[in-house]
C-alpha cells in the first residue's frame, strides 16, 4: 500500500512512478537491497564479529573515518647572505601530539630542518607532511613554511636582482669615480662611473645578483642607484668657478 504513489525521491518531484505488485515478493526484495540478502557485508568480515572494518559501523566504536587536519603555516625569516649563499635554517615548532592512551594529547617541541637553496625567492614554501598537530581519529595536516627575506641594512632583492644605493659626492657625479660594493659573499666588487650620474640614473652590474636556483651557473644583476651628496656651502669664490665652467 505504501508504494502505491512511488518511491519517496530527494528531488523536488517526491515519489517516482507508481510501483505495482507483480506477486514475485522475492524478486521485490532483490530490486530494493540489491541482492538475496541485504547484511552480506556484515558477514563478509568472518567470524569475528568485528563491525569496525565497515566506516558505516566505525561510530559505534567512538570513531568515524579519520580526516586530516589542516596545514600549519609558518614563516622562516632568512637573511639575503643566507639566500645567496644557502644555508641550513633549523625551526622549533610546538605541536600536538598523541599520548600512549591515543585519546589524550600533550603539547611536544619539533625540530624541522630546512636546506635553503641559493637564490630561493622570497614565498618559496617547504612542506613537512603529517608533521602538525596529531589527535584522536585525526589525520595529522602538514606543516608547511614561507621563505621571506629579512630586512638588510644595504640591499634589497627584487627577482634575481640585487639593489643596492650608492652615497657618492657632486664632484664624483660631474666628473666619474671608481666606487667599491662589498657583496652578500663579502668580496669587494669595484665599479667604474663614467657617465655622468643625474638623479634617476642606475648602474647594471651583469651576473652579479641573486643565483637562479632553476638554472646552475646563473646570477641575476647588480643594479646599483646614486644618492647624490650636495655641498652644504659654498664660496663666492667657488660659485664663481662653478658658474664659468658650467657656462661653458
Amino acid at each position: 500500500e505504501g508504494l502505491k504513489a512511488g518511491v519517496p525521491t530527494l528531488d523536488e518531484s517526491g515519489f517516482s512512478g507508481a510501483y505495482t505488485f507483480h506477486g514475485d515478493a522475492e524478486k521485490v526484495f532483490r530490486d530494493f537491497f540489491g541482492g538475496d540478502n541485504p547484511f552480506t557485508e556484515l558477514f563478509d568480515l568472518g567470524t569475528t564479529g568485528d563491525l569496525r572494518g565497515l566506516p558505516e559501523f566505525s561510530g559505534l566504536f567512538g570513531r568515524g573515518r579519520p580526516k586530516k587536519a589542516e596545514s600549519r603555516v609558518d614563516e622562516l625569516a632568512c637573511t639575503l647572505e643566507e639566500v645567496y649563499r644557502g644555508a641550513t635554517k633549523i625551526l622549533k615548532i610546538t605541536r600536538q601530539v598523541l599520548n600512549e592512551d591515543q585519546c589524550t594529547t600533550s603539547a611536544r617541541q619539533k625540530l624541522l630542518t630546512v636546506h635553503v637553496k641559493p637564490g630561493w625567492k622570497e614565498g618559496t614554501e617547504v612542506r613537512f607532511v603529517k608533521e602538525g598537530d596529531q589527535g584522536p581519529n585525526i589525520i595529522p595536516g602538514d606543516v608547511i613554511l614561507v621563505i621571506r627575506d629579512r630586512p638588510h641594512k644595504r640591499f634589497h632583492r627584487k627577482g634575481l636582482d640585487i639593489f643596492y644605493t650608492a652615497k657618492i659626492s657632486l664632484a664624483q657625479a660631474l666628473t666619474g669615480s671608481l666606487i667599491e660594493v662589498e657583496t652578500l659573499d663579502n668580496r669587494y666588487l669595484k665599479v667604474q662611473l663614467t657617465d655622468i650620474v643625474v638623479p634617476g640614473y642606475t648602474k647594471r652590474v651583469n651576473g652579479e645578483g641573486m643565483p637562479d636556483p632553476d638554472n646552475s651557473g646563473c646570477h641575476g644583476d647588480l643594479v646599483i642607484s646614486f644618492d647624490i651628496e650636495f655641498p652644504k656651502k659654498l664660496t663666492p669664490q667657488q660659485k664663481n668657478a662653478i658658474q664659468q665652467i658650467l657656462k661653458t
